[in-house]
């Protein structure tokens, strides 16, 4: 099973995505400075959301412009994605759409935003040459049946104005449902990565049997006792990491999981990008010890959660 610390991972055996995705949320007016300096890192995804309450879907698309206009990256090596969220889930004064609009309106408007928020250039017309390459459902909706709608619109636009679809925020059993009833099948699950869920191991499990990419997220601020703990720290010594480091190391280790990654500190872009090259070239030199540290840390990953 290939793990985005030795391989590239395609979604449907397709599209490469990065195994970083650079997080936006709760950035608010340094967005699109910190998108841009990102990309100048080496950030080659982004992750956003049509939700105004924490994100700035606009300024990201700003800083995505001012790096493509300024040749530090193409868009044909950008990996865009951004989030339809439901009402449940908006500031009531601030919505990218109608709140009273049928779900299916609501979708649609929401879309048509966000590819106007991500147009290649300065000029609204740009809008009509613009794509994500993946949009994610913020959540389930309240009903499987609005789920299901939801997802048959996002559908519509596959894919020639969005690449792939995925969902965020959601369980086993509605997974499940979702993948059956899809036409166009979830290329991405998005889950917080931590010890209340288990660490998602039935998710993950049935997400690396159907080539699905599973995404964490707070995958350091939600874990901090194994950060810090010693099947991690075993192999930022041995390494030469931080903990965090190690920690972003190991869990790319994992079967077809791939990391959002929010950090504002230009040094730590940099060198959370580099540790998975340095991880690689010591894992690869010493395959016996890294066999053994990332098997421990699958075993503290399994345990029941108290």
């Amino acid at each position: 099973m290939p793990s985005a610390l030795f391989d590239n991972l395609f979604l449907h055996g397709k599209q490469a995505v990065p195994a970083f995705l650079y997080g936006t949320a709760w950035k608010k007016d340094k967005t699109a400075d910190l998108v841009y300096l990102a990309m100048c890192s080496g950030f080659k995804g982004i992750d956003t959301a049509a939700q105004p309450k924490h994100y700035r879907e606009d300024l990201v698309g700003q800083g995505i412009r001012r790096a493509l206009s300024e040749d530090k990256i193409t868009r044909d090596d950008l990996f865009i994605q951004t989030k339809f969220t439901s009402v449940n889930g908006q500031d009531p004064n601030q919505m990218p759409y109608n709140p009273t609009a049928s779900i299916s309106d609501q979708v649609h408007t929401s879309i048509r935003s966000s590819l106007g928020n991500m147009r290649p250039s300065a000029e609204e017309s740009s809008s009509e040459s613009a794509y994500l390459d993946c949009l994610v459902l913020h959540s389930p909706l309240p009903t499987m049946a609005q789920t299901i709608e939801a997802w048959r619109v996002a559908e519509s636009y596959v894919p020639h104005k969005i690449r792939y679809l995925g969902i965020s925020n959601v369980t086993l059993g509605i997974l499940k449902q979702l993948y059956d009833a899809a036409e166009c099948k979830p290329a991405i699950v998005q889950n917080r990565f931590y010890h209340s869920t288990e660490f998602d191991v039935s998710v993950r499990a049935f997400c690396a049997e159907r080539s699905i990419i599973y995404q964490s997220f707070w995958t350091l601020s939600a874990n901090p006792r194994i950060v810090h703990g010693p099947e991690v720290g075993h192999v930022a010594h041995k390494v030469g990491l931080t903990p965090y480091e190690a920690m972003y190391s190991l869990v790319l280790a994992l079967d077809n999981f791939i990391i959002l990654n929010g950090t504002t500190n230009a040094k730590h872009m940099v060198d959370d990008l580099s540790c998975v090259q340095r991880t690689r070239e010591w894992a690869l030199q010493n395959p016996k010890d890294w066999a053994n540290y990332l098997d421990r840390f699958k075993m503290l990953l399994e345990r029941p959660a108290n």
